[in-house]
């Protein structure tokens, strides 16, 4: 099946942008990563204009609704991001499996098979074991502030809407006019939020913030991919979703190796729960 490889291709790339976001916002702040990230994908996908004609206006308008979704949620997650440890917000970003199950079953009218629940309660059951553990002081997440923790949550909610629309669009549409259309209005979302809140953005450092450059090459395939896989028909939301989760395996070696974060033993227990859910999903 292509489209599971698709599916892991994005999980493993998405893993990878975590460890890539919390370098660039080490030299850059937030706002300076989200304008310049989604300037130089949207400049990567202007080839694609040529195919992304041909759109009626209520798609275009269903466009924008993901575009808002995706520019309110990477808000909240690189808030998060800059000040959670990486590992930490790796696990916690599974949320949005409950969320992503939950649309793709009452709105889409997915069926879950026996293999799939038992996947889906794994991927939770890793999920909670982090959460409840009772770190020692020498843990990382007893500094995670609640609200950052709140960010991380309403980030996961929004980013299983984007992930259900995609489903949705990609029944209606080819992969470069979803691209195309999706990054326009989220660089005019970003923009315009600047404008309207004056946020200074120093452009000299971003362009030369070379981990800004490497998190839109990461982006653009990611997402291309996904597109893709969201086309083809057999894909189901569901496994999808248990997929993707794969990229919190690279989120927490990342931690370890890059930051040299705390407690890895630990998450990667929760991983490894998590892991056997994801195989079981895609039975």
């Amino acid at each position: 099946m292509i489209w599971v490889l698709l599916t892991l291709l994005y999980g493993v790339f998405k893993g990878l942008r975590e460890i890539v976001k919390k370098k660039a916002l080490g030299i850059s702040d937030v706002m300076e990563v989200l304008v310049m990230y989604t300037l130089i994908g949207f400049v990567m996908v202007i080839p694609q204009a040529k195919n992304a004609g041909g759109l009626v206006p209520i798609q275009y308008v269903y466009i924008f609704m993901k575009s808002l979704a995706v520019f309110s949620a990477w808000i909240f997650s690189f808030h998060a991001l800059k000040k959670m440890p990486v590992s930490l917000y790796g696990i916690l970003d599974l949320s949005r499996v409950l969320f992503a199950t939950l649309l793709g079953v009452f709105v889409l009218g997915e069926v879950l098979k026996i293999t799939q629940v038992i996947g889906l309660i794994l991927v939770c059951s890793g999920l909670l074991m982090l959460k409840f553990k009772p770190f020692g002081k020498s843990g990382s997440s007893e500094n995670v502030q609640p609200i950052l923790v709140v960010c991380a949550f309403l980030s996961c909610i929004l980013n299983a809407i984007s992930g259900f629309l995609d489903k949705i669009l990609m029944k209606q549409m080819n992969s470069s006019q979803l691209q195309f259309w999706y990054m326009l209005f989220m660089l005019l979302l970003y923009l315009g939020y600047c404008v309207v809140f004056k946020v200074h953005i120093d452009w000299k450092k971003s362009l030369k913030n070379h981990w800004i450059w490497i998190l839109s090459i990461l982006f653009v395939v990611a997402d291309k991919a996904l597109f893709l896989a969201n086309g083809y028909p057999d894909s189901r939301i569901t496994v999808m979703t248990l997929i993707k989760q794969s990229g919190c395996i690279v989120t927490i070696l990342g931690g370890k190796l890059v930051f040299k974060e705390k407690n890895i033993g630990y998450k990667l227990v929760c991983a490894t729960v998590i892991i056997a859910g994801i195989m079981a999903g895609v039975l």
